[in-house]
Formats: structure tokens, C-alpha cells, sequence
């Protein structure tokens, strides 16, 4: 009887330890599939084990030479497990009216974009993409509750896909902030 009992109280254990890391796992953006600026899907999950900033981006912001940094800290870490993902939006001053097309050529010509970018999303309000739902409610991503108060705002995603840092639009990229989270 003893053992029936001490075995139950471990299937039970390991039952809600399941359940536990079932949530946890929910917690990350590798729950997500976005879609490029191609129209490709681009399952989130394929960065595991990497550290990724996620940016949105508008091409007529004062921010926008941002890009240059984005580039820049992209070159200098993406052999190192490194992603920086770029989702333009056009929540703030209509300042990306282009289309994907449109946008991906500008990112190309004038700055030389090579990391990653999506298809143009709502990053506020009641079209609020889900991931961006996640990014900005505790009660999805587990850590905390934020806005994105503007163009160029950046979360920073650790190797297990959890929300680990959210960086103001203000921030350059290639502030020693992010650089020492990259580096660590």
C-alpha cells in the first residue's frame, strides 16, 4: 500500500512538472509563425538556442538611420547566435506607408539590410499583431507588461525565446546596454 501510494504522489509530481513546462513553453515566441517581407512563413521556433532582438521599424522616422546601427550590430554578432527580426509598422504618424515591396527595396538601398525582416504588421491597437500581444502582456509573455511607445522600440528574446530585456525606441542599437546582454 506505501508504494502504491509513494507511487502516485510521483506520477502526480511529474504531472504538474509537464504541465508546468507545457506553460512555460507557451511563454516564448517560438509559439509564433510570421511572415517575411517576401510572404514567406518564417517559424519563430527555428531560433531557438539564439538571442534575438525584435525591432518594428518605420522607413520616414527621425529613427530611421537606425537601421544603419541595426546592420551594424547584426554584422558584428550574427555568427555568434545573433537575430535581429524587423517588422515594419505604420502605428506611429503614418511614417511606413509603403507596401513590402516597397520597404524591403528601401531597407535594401539605403542601408543595406540584410537581417531578417517581416511583412508589415500593427504593432498597437485593436489589429495588434498576436506576437506583439505577447511582447507587451505579462499574462503571455510571464515578465512583464509594456507599450510600444514608438517606432524603433526593441525586445530583446533570450536563447529559450522568453522576453529578457525591452529596449526604448531612443536606444541605439549598438548601446553598450545591448551590446553587454548580446555578449553575455
Amino acid at each position: 500500500m506505501k508504494n502504491i501510494l509513494v507511487l502516485s504522489v510521483i506520477c502526480l509530481t511529474m504531472n504538474l512538472y509537464a504541465q508546468k513546462k507545457a506553460e512555460m513553453d507557451k511563454k516564448t515566441i517560438y509559439q509564433f509563425t510570421v511572415e517575411d517581407i517576401s510572404g514567406k512563413e518564417y517559424p519563430l521556433k527555428e531560433l531557438q538556442g539564439h538571442k534575438v532582438m525584435i525591432v518594428n521599424t518605420a522607413s520616414e522616422c527621425g529613427l530611421t538611420p537606425q537601421y544603419e546601427q541595426l546592420q551594424e550590430l547584426y554584422d558584428t554578432y550574427k555568427d555568434d547566435g545573433f537575430v535581429i527580426i524587423g517588422f515594419p509598422a505604420n502605428n506611429f504618424a503614418g511614417q511606413e506607408p509603403g507596401d513590402n515591396k516597397e520597404i524591403a527595396q528601401f531597407c535594401k538601398a539605403n542601408y543595406g539590410v540584410t537581417f531578417p525582416m517581416m511583412s508589415k504588421i500593427s504593432v498597437k491597437g485593436d489589429d495588434m499583431h498576436p506576437l506583439y500581444k505577447f511582447l507587451t502582456e505579462k499574462d503571455r509573455n510571464g515578465v512583464e507588461n509594456s507599450e510600444v511607445a514608438w517606432n524603433f522600440q526593441k525586445y530583446l528574446i533570450d536563447e529559450t525565446g522568453h522576453v529578457a530585456k525591452v529596449v526604448s525606441p531612443k536606444t541605439l542599437p549598438t548601446d553598450k546596454s545591448v551590446t553587454s546582454w548580446i555578449e553575455k
